[in-house]
């Protein structure tokens, strides 16, 4: 079944193939199964809606089973059964999230704004899921582009951007297979993307963001002991391996550590 994150459900309720999740008058977030059904509860407010969820669920798992598909699903259900309007359900999580990548309570801040001071020029960013960092990257004035090979992720950013007042331009692809002429931005950024892919996807998405890019590619990876997957991370990073990956490449570059590991190839 494909997933529309902007369908009406029931207030409190929402469902999406085996996955129900329910807002409760109390308590922690639990999730039961019954069978093949996973049933989330929770107590959440308005205000708890943000990327911050994305730890708690996480810590939430006690089930070794509970894949990337489950992990998604119960994150748009939290939203979705918290406040009432589809849109404004969305909008609602976007603020909050942005706002705590700005001030720096999120854990994912310190990376966005290294992605924001490493960026030149215009930007098309691959892999960009929600779209945060382009959000962030379009607020403060930079021509972005967001990318990614699920549409509903563009259709909901495409939805939410206006009503946060941000310009961002859209397109669904294949990280590996852009359809843009070479050399048309000055910087791509693959943040967080290629531990999700094999290593010849990787290799892939880089010569492509090489061919895109006029000026720098920046890529940013999780340094992990074993691959997260529920977050649906297939492969792990150090050093080396971005050494390595800099090195396939023939281009000049720099690797370093900042809240996991950083190349960056000169174009």
């Amino acid at each position: 079944m494909t997933l529309d994150s902007l369908a009406p459900c029931a207030p409190g309720l929402w469902s999406h193939d085996h996955v129900t999740v329910e807002r409760v008058p109390g308590g922690p977030i639990t999730l039961t199964r019954s069978g093949q059904s996973l049933h989330v509860r929770h107590a959440l407010g308005p205000e708890a809606l943000s990327e911050r969820l994305v730890a708690e669920v996480t810590a939430s798992i006690g089930d070794a089973d509970f894949g990337q598909t489950e992990f998604e699903l119960t994150m748009v259900g939290l939203v979705r059964s918290t406040v009432p309007d589809a849109l404004e359900s969305w909008t609602v999580y976007y603020r909050n999230s942005l706002e705590e990548l700005l001030d720096g309570t999120a854990d994912f801040a310190p990376i966005h704004d290294k992605a924001a001071e490493l960026v030149r020029g215009s930007v098309l960013d691959l892999g960009s899921c929600f779209g945060f960092l382009p959000l962030r990257l379009a607020r403060a004035g930079v021509p972005v582009t967001a990318t990614d090979i699920l549409p509903g992720t563009m259709t909901l950013l495409d939805a939410v951007a206006p009503r946060l007042d941000i310009p961002v331009s859209t397109l669904v692809c294949d990280a590996a297979n852009v359809p843009v002429p070479d050399d048309s931005a000055d910087t791509v950024t693959a943040v967080h993307l290629l531990e999700h892919v094999d290593p010849d996807t990787g290799a892939a998405v880089v010569a492509e963001a090489l061919r895109i890019a006029r000026e720098r590619v920046v890529v940013a990876v999780p340094y992990e002991d074993e691959a997260t997957a529920c977050h649906g991370h297939v492969r792990t990073f150090d050093a080396d391996a971005l050494r390595e990956l800099g090195e396939s490449t023939g281009r000049p570059f720099d690797v370093f550590d900042h809240h996991g590991g950083w190349l960056v190839l000169e174009a």
